[in-house]
């Protein structure tokens, strides 16, 4: 694994593994690099499209780092506290910052060694996600439907 970081079960369900620290962190550091494919905002699309989205961090329109076919760059498994699920008293504490034309998440209030690593994902990805379920359980429901109707059709 890593020397300073760990990943392991998330303290927000439903969000699966999460990226902790093994060591304390002060206000202001820069947590760890966000690594990954370079691609276009165009090619972020495309993958959306297929569905192999999910790990993206936005540099510019020319730059986005992909995450998504690489489950060993650590900064993937950093959660939102702030998603679909929240716990009380559970805050994001991290930020995505642009650093030299590279992403990092950068801590935005002293972190102790053994927390989780969260940082905001932003309001429009919720959106995205809350959309992209009300879109799912609509498909569902009309399978479901059609499903009935064939079994009504058969007897």
């Amino acid at each position: 694994m890593n020397e300073f970081f760990e990943v392991k079960k998330s303290q927000i369900p439903g969000a699966g593994k999460g990226l902790y620290t093994k060591k304390d962190i002060k206000k202001g550091e820069r947590v760890i690099e966000y690594l990954g494919e370079i691609i276009t905002d165009a090619e972020c699309d495309k993958r959306a499209e297929k569905d192999q989205y999910g790990y993206i961090f936005y540099i510019s329109k020319n730059k986005c780092i992909d995450a998504y076919n690489m489950p060993e760059v650590l900064a993937r498994y950093a959660n939102d506290a702030k998603g679909l699920t929240k716990i009380k008293g559970v805050n994001n504490n991290c930020s995505y910052e642009v650093w030299k034309r590279s992403g990092w998440i950068k801590a935005e209030k002293n972190i102790k060694a053994g927390d989780e690593i969260l940082v905001s994902y932003g309001a429009e990805y919720w959106r995205d996600i809350r959309y992209n379920i009300k879109l799912e359980e609509a498909k569902k429901a009309t399978a479901k439907k059609l499903n009935s109707k064939k079994v009504k059709a058969n007897k």
